[in-house]
């Protein structure tokens, strides 16, 4: 059966198409374009943080803070276990080392398991804020303040949770809260990291443009119609995430009472609606067949074959994706669109 209701979808009700437009009607259309501007300003408005630096993907944007913050060979950075990929790698382009801490109940970082961790070479802390729900920054920056560590919040998933770090990174893949298709941000109140990271993702051009690079950098820019769409989902980010919450309300009351069912703790933003569930790929495959897509969790980074560790078996990290699938989370998900997904998780179980 086709997928009727995929498990993401932008959702793009605002000025997107009018000022994509006008990028191309004014022939502004690369990272020189005026949008790029405007985003990064309304972004970091937004968020109460003084500058904005926009990129090619939150990857990327993970990569720019790790450089602009002197992280490099030899160094250590505290990354989850329970996230995705890219977290890790990140660490690994900057050929640093990403040393990996297990997560809690609620999926994020277990903030009481960072210390034991911290080394000689622990240069940064790398919280992640896992499906929209804030990850304890206060004792995050608590530690970094005692050991004097520099701290990147990995806020890809979590759209409208405040940062406080050194330098927050997001995502605007076409599956995020906003999206501009591809791309991401660095928000930071420190000038001289913006100034450096803006450096480093133009390939770090001296002022003259002389073809005279003293560093290695990068070709990490957004373009003026990609920030075009960014800007227009900024201007609604509001209304997305009030939107948003209905849906993770609907959800929470929907499926509360199904014994198979197991809801995971509130998010602060949503992302994707997360939960376990008993027998779940029979359940995957049940609803794939009525059209609904799913996606599983995050793999422990500890079972990745670049980061391999024997022990990933005994990981909180692995409890929770063993069992742990997300449903469709996206803005224009109706009321009757949750009524149908929920009544047939619920026809599953009482059919089976």
């Amino acid at each position: 059966m086709a997928v009727k209701y995929p498990v993401s979808r932008p959702w793009l009700a605002g000025q997107e198409l009018a000022y994509v437009t006008e990028t191309i009607n004014d022939g502004w259309i690369s990272s020189q374009g005026p949008y790029v501007r405007r985003f990064e300003e309304e972004f970091a408005r937004y968020n109460g943080i003084a500058h904005g630096v926009a990129c090619s993907s939150g990857t990327t944007a993970l990569t720019l803070a790790l450089r602009a913050l002197g992280v490099g060979p030899g160094d250590e950075v505290v990354v989850p276990e329970f996230t995705m990929i890219a977290t890790a790698w990140a660490v690994t382009y900057t050929g640093a080392t990403p040393v990996f801490v297990d997560c809690g109940d609620d999926l994020n970082i277990d903030v009481s398991r960072i210390e034991e961790k911290i080394t000689s070479r622990t240069k940064a802390i790398m919280p992640v804020h896992i499906y929209g729900r804030r990850c304890d920054m206060d004792a995050v920056m608590n530690l970094a303040y005692e050991y004097n560590l520099r701290v990147v919040e990995d806020s890809a998933e979590a759209h409208g949770v405040r940062p406080v770090a050194d330098i927050a990174c997001y995502s605007l893949f076409a599956n995020k809260i906003i999206t501009s298709g591809e791309g991401g941000i660095c928000l930071t109140d420190d000038p001289r990291l913006a100034e450096q990271m803006a450096h480093l993702r133009a390939m770090a051009f001296t002022k003259d443009h002389s073809f005279l690079h003293k560093k290695l950098a990068y070709n990490f820019r957004m373009t003026s119609m990609q920030a075009a769409v960014a800007l227009a989902q900024t201007e609604r980010l509001d209304e997305i995430l009030a939107a948003r919450r209905e849906i993770e309300k609907r959800y929470d009351a929907g499926l509360a009472d199904i014994p198979q069912i197991t809801l995971m703790p509130a998010r602060d933003v949503l992302w994707m609606y997360d939960l376990r569930a008993e027998r779940r790929e029979e359940l995957r495959e049940f609803l794939a067949a009525e059209g609904i897509e799913t996606r599983l969790f995050f793999k422990p980074m500890s079972r990745q074959p670049g980061y391999f560790d024997p022990r990933w078996p005994s990981l909180n990290a692995s409890r929770f994706s063993a069992d742990g699938f997300y449903l469709p989370t996206y803005t224009g998900l109706t009321e009757d669109d949750q009524a149908y997904i929920v009544g047939r998780v619920r026809a599953f179980y009482e059919a089976n």
